[in-house]
Formats: C-alpha cells, structure tokens, sequence
C-alpha cells in the first residue's frame, strides 16, 4: 500500500493544518495541573486538554498562520503531527476551535 502523503492524511481527518484556526470566541481555557479546560458557554461543553504541548498549541492557533505552524511551535515533531491533528479535528468538531478567516 502506498503511504499517504500528510495532506491526504490531513483531509482523512477533517482538519486541514495548513489553515488558519483561532480559539472559538465562546470558549474560555483554564489552565490545571494536568493541562488545561476547555469550556464552551454556548453549547455548555467541557473538554480536558491533558497534553501539555496539545494545551500550548491551542494557545498559539490565534498567533500563528497555520494548525501546522502552531503544532510546530509548541513543539510537536513531524512524526507525531497526524496524531496531534486528531486531537484538534476533535476540537474543530466540538466547536472550542474554529477556522479564522482571513483578514
């Protein structure tokens, strides 16, 4: 089987890391011990972040270009970027985070 290329796997997993995303306006993060909450006020949703590089990637979506720049900063390897893309099609799906448009 040939192996897929990252942007493929990117589109198998409903995020796509080299768009802008930003935290949704509705959702507040604390910060915990074991990471961080995520709590949306409007849909009353609450998410654990337990990774702390997961936590400062989510921290940096507003100031970076792309998901793939932020998973970058907050120091996340290429080995481990589908894994990380999961967690944030999660967070997509969920609605804590959200595409930014282009201003």
């Amino acid at each position: 089987m040939p192996e897929q290329t990252m942007t493929e796997q990117d589109a198998d997993l409903g995020v796509d890391l080299d768009a802008a995303y930003g935290l949704a306006s509705q959702v507040a993060v604390r910060p915990e011990a074991f990471g961080a909450l995520l709590y949306h006020f409007g849909t009353r949703r609450l998410s654990f972040l337990k990774d702390r590089r997961l936590l400062a990637a989510v921290q940096a979506l507003g100031d970076q270009p792309s998901a793939r720049a932020a998973l970058a900063v907050a120091g996340v390897g290429a080995a481990e970027t589908a894994t990380y893309a999961r967690a944030l099609t999660t967070l997509v799906r969920t609605s804590m985070i959200e595409p930014r448009s282009a201003a």
